[in-house]
């Protein structure tokens, strides 16, 4: 078996352009999870009820979702360094925006801005990682950008927190753009030209690994049900107090954040298929354990198990990601990374709305023990339809592994 080169081996400018594009995933998780704690000051700053002002909210995703194909797409034929450094830019300027907006509007319109922004940097952080590390470093470096991403999701409402004790709501938006700032300049001297991948012509062949996106949908939905099936077991079945409710979710999101560097680098020693079949295991296990836990476990099991499936979807996630970019065409890695965060934004719609509802509906029929047990039980189904979705793209991976 050949094993990596030791991580002292990698090119110093390697280093540098995988730092940066790890602060590039940072950012738009911090502008996802950031304005959420300061909407009850927003809402006494501009008199305006909940329905008006989740549009803080709302327009920063719809923007990111949708665009994420077509910035990946418009990197693919443009060139992957010029649109993401257009996208820190466009991210930068309207995180100003958003401080300066005088009516809630305004902020809606300025946060959609931002949005757009997000969507470039997301879209293209991979491929750019991607063409900049060396081929045996592909897989640790996606895996930190999941982790940089984890990190930003998970310190988000902490970081907003202290931002608008300091500051009110506008600090919640200037504390980043400095990020912003700093971000560009380090993007500008340290990604090379050459790190761009080559143009792709109009109507290059090439399928699509629907197989594989199809999965990643569906571990985003699982995952998302642990956020919102999670804080109403704990304090209604287990009665937990809300900050004991907060300390116990935030175990799983530093469990898949810890997760991802040691995930890519063993997708870089043993390969993708392993890792992923790991990850899908582990999830599959961590869905059984909550579905079938008894209330008598306590917090403990509820955190061991939380743990086990937010550890195997970050296995699962650096895994699909590295199969999915080493499978396609350089000059398509823009579509297929915007493709996998359109997919995962799917899965965390469809499993805030679907799993949600199956749980606050078993919940006031049979109780939090029933409710659990409907919810895991059907993640636990989505796990397996996940695992025969990328059985393909295990397949091919693996393939491509014995013909080098």
């Amino acid at each position: 078996m050949n094993h990596p080169a030791p991580i002292e081996a990698m090119p110093a400018g390697a280093r540098r352009a995988l730092a940066v594009l790890g602060l590039c995933s940072l950012l738009p998780a911090l502008g996802t999870s950031l304005p959420n704690v300061g909407l009850p000051v927003l809402g006494r700053a501009f008199g305006a009820p909940y329905g008006e002002l989740q549009w803080v909210v709302l327009a920063y995703l719809v923007a990111s979702t949708v665009l994420a194909v077509p910035s990946g797409r418009l990197g693919d034929r443009y060139g992957h360094r010029r649109l993401l450094l257009g996208g820190i830019v466009l991210f930068t300027l309207a995180s100003f925006a958003c401080a300066l907006a005088p009516t809630l509007p305004a902020l809606a319109l300025a946060r959609a801005a931002q949005g757009c922004g997000a969507a470039a940097m997301m879209a293209l952080a991979m491929p750019l990682a991607g063409a900049s590390v060396p081929a045996a470093r592909s897989g640790m470096a996606l895996g930190l950008l999941g982790t940089m991403s984890g990190a930003g999701t998970a310190l988000g409402p902490a970081v907003g927190g202290l931002l608008v004790s300091l500051g009110g709501w506008p600090a919640l938006f200037l504390g980043v753009a400095p990020v912003g700032l700093l971000a560009f300049v380090l993007a500008w001297r340290w990604l090379p030209v050459q790190a761009q991948a080559r143009r792709a012509p109009p109507g290059a062949p090439g399928a699509l690994p629907y197989g594989g996106l199809g999965a990643a949908l569906l571990v985003a939905s699982v995952v998302m049900t642990t956020l919102v099936a999670g804080p109403f077991y704990l304090s209604g079945a287990l009665g937990l107090g809300s900050a004991a409710v907060g300390l116990a979710m935030s175990c799983g999101p530093l469990a898949a954040m810890l997760a991802g560097v040691p995930a890519g680098r063993a997708v870089d020693r043993i390969g993708a298929r392993p890792v992923m079949l790991a990850g899908l295991g582990g999830m599959a296990a961590g869905c059984a354990l909550l579905a079938l836990m008894p209330a008598s476990a306590g917090v403990t099991g509820y955190v061991a198990a939380l743990c086990c499936t937010t550890t195997g979807y970050a296995l699962f996630q650096a895994a699909n990601n590295s199969a999915l970019l080493s499978e396609c065409a350089s000059g398509r890695r823009g579509a297929v990374s915007g493709l996998l965060n359109l997919a995962r934004n799917l899965g965390l719609m469809a499993g805030a709305g679907a799993m949600g509802k199956l749980y606050t509906d078993v919940a006031a029929a049979a109780g939090a023990g029933a409710a659990m047990g409907a919810s895991f039980g059907a993640g636990f189904l989505l796990v397996l339809a996940a695992a025969f979705l990328s059985m393909p793209l295990r397949i091919a991976q693996l393939s491509a592994a014995r013909k080098t």
